[in-house]
């Protein structure tokens, strides 16, 4: 089985990178946004934190592939570096601090690519989460300070916490109707957003979330911490991984009653 700490600890050098860059544009936004948000900042910053990732990627693995949100795919092979600089890029135009950096590797396999190592940091929280296939998922500020996560044992959609992002796409999708059926049969519905929620399913805060829209970079790193604290993560259509465009994840429990609601094809 493939050891994969000298990719993990390499994410945390990147991730340490990252946060300097974002955190210094962060502080310079702050409350500076008051009737509409103007995005030129934040995608300076966005890319900037890409680039750093990337040049120190082209130094220290030269030979993997990298996609990244703002400057697209470079290289080939097995092995995949997969990037969003900035995920909550509208929290961090207006000074909210839910937004993170989140860092995957891919690897191919014979099921195809899939993620072996996520990195999810959110510094203005001062929180880091991290995983490994085969290792476990992690949160604390470094490798050596670290707690393990587990999901929750919430077995039923009555006491269960389902979190989203918002009530938009689910009306394109026309699943609006499931969807508010989800929000009145379960205990308590909160619209955290973006990364946060999958990753309070790794840390047992949450059981079930949502998205109906995504794309690779938004998921990788994320379904890699929520699979290796005990969970599930899939698209809508049930495939597992990070594939569908779209994502499910819950505690594994919950998941086929999660999919009976906003699933794309019979459960």
């Amino acid at each position: 089985m493939p050891d994969y700490h000298d990719d993990l600890r390499l994410g945390h050098v990147l991730a340490d990178a990252a946060d300097a860059a974002t955190m210094e544009r962060f502080k310079a936004l702050d409350l500076k946004v008051e009737t509409k948000p103007d995005m030129t900042p934040v995608s300076e910053a966005d890319k900037a934190a890409e680039e750093l990732i990337r040049g120190q990627l082209q130094r220290a693995r030269p030979r993997d592939a990298v996609l990244g949100e703002e400057f697209g795919s470079e290289g080939a092979g097995p092995r995949r570096w997969i990037i969003d600089p900035i995920d909550g890029t509208k929290n961090y135009v207006r000074g909210v601090p839910v937004w993170a950096t989140l860092i995957a590797l891919m690897e191919r396999g014979e099921g195809g690519d899939r993620p072996v190592v996520g990195i999810v940091s959110a510094p203005a929280l001062n929180r880091r989460w991290w995983a490994a296939d085969g290792l476990g998922a992690f949160t604390g500020r470094s490798l050596t300070s670290a707690t393990r996560l587990r999901v929750s044992q919430v077995g039923r959609i009555q006491d269960a916490s389902f979190a989203y992002s918002s009530l938009t796409g689910w009306e394109e999708r026309g699943k609006l109707p499931s969807f508010l059926d989800l929000s009145r049969d379960c205990w308590r519905t909160r619209g955290y957003g973006d990364f946060w929620p999958y990753m309070m399913i790794a840390e047992g805060s949450v059981d079930i979330c949502a998205e109906p829209e995504l794309s690779l970079w938004d998921m990788a790193a994320c379904a890699v911490v929520v699979n290796e604290a005990g969970g599930q993560f899939t698209g809508l259509d049930g495939k597992p991984g990070p594939h569908s465009g779209n994502a499910a994840a819950s505690n594994g429990l919950l998941h086929e009653d999660l999919l009976g609601y906003l699933g794309d094809s019979p459960h």
